[in-house]
């Protein structure tokens, strides 16, 4: 990730513990290194973090056939173009 091998440990422990927040472009290095969406980690809940990664995985079109389906069912989504 490119963090200092010596001081990685700590600060990881540190953004476990919510003592301290790492900033966006480190956090986007752990979603890389971890195979994740930076979004990943606001999720509240497991099922939400589970869906998040699905997604991730998806490719643009996927990603836009899915929200076609969704808003067939009636699902809510933003006011951007399908």
């Amino acid at each position: 990730m490119g963090m200092d091998e010596n001081s990685a440990s700590a600060r990881m422990n540190q953004y476990e513990k919510a003592k301290h927040a790492p900033d966006y472009d480190t956090m986007k290095r752990m979603a890389e290194v971890l195979g994740v969406p930076v979004a990943y980690f606001f999720c509240e809940t497991e099922l939400d973090a589970k869906l998040t990664e699905a997604l991730g995985m998806l490719s643009e079109d996927q990603k836009k056939s899915l929200l076609a389906k969704l808003a067939v069912m009636g699902a809510p989504h933003g006011s951007g173009e399908i």
